[in-house]
């Protein structure tokens, strides 16, 4: 199933709009998308890089990378985004993979191989000559760069996002609402922590009241906090459990 065309400008080359709509809708239903006739920079050591070359993602993984993919488009049910004449990178750089310097293939987060997340940008080849141009035109010209992908989900399209920035502290949830407010008490019974519907922590360490106080925001799981100190720091919630800086705490 082939959809569609790269346009270009004079001076702009662009994903051709009319992809998007079918794209969205196949990301929805978890089908999988074909990225085809891309130069790819997959900063594997072993798969290596690709002049022309397709990138196959189901769900939020890559799983195939290389030349002749296409054929199988119809055959799986792939939605295809033409992209010839663009280059593919990961949109995040794994340094230690790039230099060899990860023992095992699965810690290579940063790279395109089969079985890694499907989180990459689409750029025009002029902008993407190697590692070092894609890298700056991804972080001082993002409004150059094609498309992001995060974790097979397309995160902006030739230019512009299509996704809601994440909120910003101040906005995150009501901490009123949060389910989680109470007192924690970690399992040696050295540190109290207290979540108050003000969205303020205050930590009782070894007996010491006030010992760190701040704000403190939940998101989903994930608590963020943010000490009088200066300090950030972070935890999360698993199954009526807090984990906290090396602390497992329980609500009394």
């Amino acid at each position: 199933m082939s959809n569609g065309q790269t346009t270009a400008s004079k001076d702009l080359v662009q994903l051709d709009e009319a992809v998007l709509d079918g794209l969205q809708k196949q990301e929805l239903d978890a089908q999988p998308v074909l990225y085809s006739g891309a130069k790819v920079l997959t900063l594997d050591p072993v798969v290596g890089d690709m002049p022309t070359a397709d990138v196959l993602i189901g769900g939020p993984t890559v799983v195939g990378v290389g030349p002749g993919l296409l054929t199988a488009a119809d055959d799986d049910g792939m939605y295809v985004v033409p992209c010839a004449g663009l280059t593919i990178v990961p949109a995040v750089v794994d340094h230690l993979a790039v230099q060899g310097l990860r023992s095992a293939r699965d810690q290579r987060v940063g790279t395109l191989a089969p079985g890694m997340p499907a989180t990459f940008a689409v750029l025009p080849t002029e902008l993407a000559a190697d590692l070092n141009a894609a890298v700056e035109t991804m972080s001082k010209h993002p409004e150059q760069v094609l498309a992001f992908v995060a974790d097979g989900v397309a995160r902006s399209w030739n230019g512009r996002s299509l996704h809601a920035a994440a909120p910003a502290g101040d906005e995150l949830r009501d901490p009123s609402d949060s389910p989680y407010l109470g007192m924690w008490i970690d399992e040696t019974g050295f540190l109290h922590q207290e979540l108050t519907a003000d969205g303020r922590y205050d930590e009782t360490r070894g007996g010491r009241p006030n010992a760190f106080q701040g704000k403190f925001w939940i998101d989903g799981e994930r608590i963020d906090y943010l000490d009088d100190l200066g300090f950030w720091a972070f935890g999360d919630f698993r199954e009526g459990v807090l984990f906290h800086a090396g602390y497992v705490l329980r609500r009394r």
